[in-house]
This record gives structure tokens, sequence and C-alpha cells, in this order.
């Protein structure tokens, strides 16, 4: 009898174990068939440019005591000879006047799509920028304010059908504080037409390589992803969206923002998360995205700096050494106006504030690098890039070393993301060969037993 129980007993765990066997992989399967899917979906081609690139946020306002397309004209050949590609020049339109916040109200308030801000020149001045722009070998993208218009722009009077309105029928912001704009409503097929026109106006007119789409996610997928194809006819452009969503990588943008990695540097650099937290956010991206899809990693931009602080507010000491985190691991990396020069104010958003440009180190350090980036097949951008893989150590809690490997390129980097000295033992052997340190130009040779002290934000690029 007790034979008789005990087999049956063994016989019901085996059949718990065989159910949760079945169900793991089904569960699994249907995960892959997901993933799967999400990639067979992706039809969206780069433009063939694109893949060694970096993207330089442009200021206009802030840029030049001029501040103007001339002003700003003026800094190209130094753009230039730092390794700068792609130049994304912040709102070129009209601005509203309605509601208008500060003295010179915000970029992102349109009064006209088809027309250029006065305050920053003529539409002449502004085809004459984009064609210096091209002949000194750079791309230049422009900002799209699609989500919403400013209050005194012509469509509310023509078409206030094309707006969002509340239960009194009354037309309103898309967020309370944004109070000086008002929303459009997607749901009319009139205004899609409308904006996509508009977003070719700019291709045709002045030959612009494509647009930074603000708040991208605000404004439907589909619309997104007819504009891309429209735009395509005329030539391969460039979409960058203000968001953090696989999907509109499939059909419409090429690159969207690294908002993760921002916030985990933030929290890294206040000593609230260990570097391992890194980790965590590169799973991440590489679970839900294509290989091919291209992350944009930055330290700042103008809503960061504006709105949240300067680098240096933010990182102290560690200004460098999340900067090289940000132009090495994969992606493409985003430099802001001013950050060459050191840039170590909160430049005002609705007035005028100019950035004062003094010589800096800062200058050599991101030329250093981007040439690197743009020379080194294993820092390039999607699936012609290198995959990272981890170095791990006796203390990554505070240090975060990786290399990455494209055909006979090879980088090694390592990452003092504390402010305490730190000695550090490797645990794996990925990393050993003789390398050249980017910055010094020094040959070193790397061992699976080789230790290193490493100073407090102290950043190694080797190459």
């Amino acid at each position: 009898m007790k034979n008789i129980q005990l087999k049956s007993g063994i016989l019901f765990m085996l059949m718990i174990i065989i159910t949760l066997f079945i169900q793991t992989s089904c569960k699994q399967n249907i995960e892959n068939k997901e993933k799967l899917s999400v990639l067979t979906e992706k039809t969206l081609i780069h433009p063939e440019w694109a893949y060694n690139k970096n993207i330089y946020e442009v200021n206009i306002r802030q840029y030049s005591i001029e501040g103007n397309f001339v002003g700003f004209e003026k800094h190209l050949p130094r753009l230039k000879e730092m390794g700068v590609d792609i130049l994304w020049l912040m709102p070129v339109n009209p601005i509203g006047e309605k509601n208008r916040k500060g003295t010179m109200g915000s970029y992102y308030s349109v009064k006209d799509y088809k027309k250029i801000n006065p305050e920053f020149g003529t539409i002449e001045e502004f085809k004459k920028l984009v064609t210096k722009i091209h002949e000194m070998g750079m791309y230049v993208i422009i900002d799209w304010v699609a989500n919403h218009s400013a209050w005194d722009n012509q469509l509310i009077s023509d078409h206030p059908e094309w707006y969002t309105k509340d239960s009194t029928g009354q037309i309103i912001s898309p967020v309370d504080d944004w109070t000086d704009v008002a929303d459009f409503d997607y749901n009319n097929q009139d205004l899609q037409n409308y904006m996509i026109d508009a977003l070719k106006f700019w291709v045709e007119e002045a030959d612009i390589d494509g647009y930074r789409c603000d708040v991208a996610g605000m404004v439907p997928t589909e619309f997104w992803n007819n504009a891309r194809k429209e735009l395509d006819k005329i030539k391969p452009v460039f979409m960058l969206a203000e968001w953090e969503t696989p999907e509109l990588h499939k059909k419409a943008f090429d690159m969207s923002y690294n908002w993760s990695l921002l916030h985990t540097m933030n929290e890294i650099a206040k000593g609230n998360e260990p570097a391992s937290k890194l980790d965590t956010v590169l799973n991440k991206i590489a679970k839900n995205y294509h290989t091919d899809d291209f992350i944009m990693n930055f330290t700042t931009n103008h809503d960061e700096n504006s709105w949240n602080g300067t680098v240096y507010e933010r990182y102290g000491d560690g200004v460098k050494t999340f900067a090289v985190l940000t132009l090495t691991i994969p992606g493409m990396p985003l430099i802001y106006s001013g950050q060459e020069t050191g840039l170590n104010k909160k430049l005002s958003f609705f007035d005028k504030d100019t950035i004062v440009w003094n010589d800096s180190e800062m200058f050599d350090f991101y030329k250093t690098l981007l040439k690197l980036k743009k020379e080194n097949k294993a820092l390039w951008n999607g699936e012609k890039g290198g995959n990272l893989t981890r170095i791990y150590t006796n203390n990554d809690k505070s240090v975060f070393a990786f290399v990455r490997e494209k055909d006979e390129d090879k980088i090694f980097v390592i990452l003092n993301l504390s402010n305490k000295k730190t000695k550090i033992i490797f645990k794996e052997n990925n990393h050993t060969g003789t390398y050249k340190n980017i910055f010094s130009e020094e040959k070193f040779t790397f061992k699976k037993e080789t230790e290193l002290e490493l100073e407090p934000w102290e950043y190694l690029v080797f190459e």
C-alpha cells in the first residue's frame, strides 16, 4: 500500500514538473514570437550616411550675440573641426505672441509652420545656412512641433475644428502648464494632410535632411508612418523622436531618446544607484528594440539644461566620465550647444541669454571622442556597430567596464562612476590585448590578471 502511495506521489510530482515545463516553454515561445513579430514588422531603412554619425543641438537664440542664422554660421568651421555631423536646429518658425511666456516666448509655440522666425533672419538666409552646412559635409535637421500650435496661429481662426476642445467647446492646451500653446486634434484627417504638407515644404524648399519631432508620442504613430513615407519620396530623411517607444521605430523614426540612461546617470551621480544599474538600462534596450534602431544618448539638452540644472550641477566631477559613457555605448551621442566650451549655467528658455564662448579643454575632449566614433566601426550605430560586452570586476558597484568589437576594430572602456579611489581586478578575459589610450596615445597591454587603481571619476578609453 505504501509503495502504491509512493509511486502515485512520484507520478503526481512528475506530472506537475511536466506541466510547468510545458507552460514555461509555451510562454517562452509566445515571447519569442512577439519579439520576432516586432523585428519582422520593422520596414524603416536608415539613410546610409547615418551609421557613424553624432548629433549636435543648436540653440540659435542663445548661440551668438546676434541670436540669428548669420551669427550661428560663423561657428560652422569650429563645429566641423570638432567633428560634428548632424546639426539639429531648435524650431526656426515664428513664435506666437498671445499668451507668450517671457519676453521672447518659447520656440515650441509655433505661429506659422511655413515661415521663418524673423528674429533669426529670412528664409533666404536659412537656405544659405543649409547650403553651407551641406558644403562642409554636415547634415541638418530642424525641430518640428506637430502636437500643438501658438494661440495666434492662423489655423485657430481658419480651422477651429482641428483643435482639441473641452466639454464647453473651448480649445485647450495639451498640458495644464503649457499655457502658451493650443492642442491639435489628430482625429481630423485634414489636419494630418496639412501637417504632412508643411513637413514636405521644408525638405523641398530648403533641402533639410529631416526632423527632430517634439513630444512625438503625443501624436498618433500612424500619422508619423505616413509622414515618413511621403518625405522619403523626396529624399532619404533622418527622423528623431522626442519619445522612448520602440513602436515609433518600425516605420517612422530612425532614432528616439534614451531618457532611461539620463535618469539612471543622474541617480548614479548622486550616489543613489550603483554603476551596475546601467546593465538594467542596456538590457532593457536590447530586449525591446530592434538591433538596427538608433538610440540617442545624452548628458543634457535644452530642457535638461534650462529646467533641471547644468551638467556640472548634476554630475559634478563626473561630467567627463558620463560624457564618455554616452559616446561609447551603443547609440548616437548628442552634444548640446555650449557643452564644448564648458557651459556651466542654465540658459533662459524664454529670454535672451547668450552663451559665452571661451577656450576650453572640453573642445579637444569631444573632438577626440567624435573622431573615434567616426573612424572605429565598433562605435557605429545600429547593426553596423559592435555589441557591448561587459567586463566584470571585483567592484561593479563603482566601476563600469566593457568592450565593443566590430570586424578588426575594438575599444575597451573603463569608468569609475564614483567619487572614491578604487583598485580593480578583472574577472573576464575578453579585454586582453594591446591597446592605445585615445587621450594620451600611450600603449598598454592588458592581461587577465592585470590590476588597476582608478582615481575618483577616472575614465579610460582604449582603442
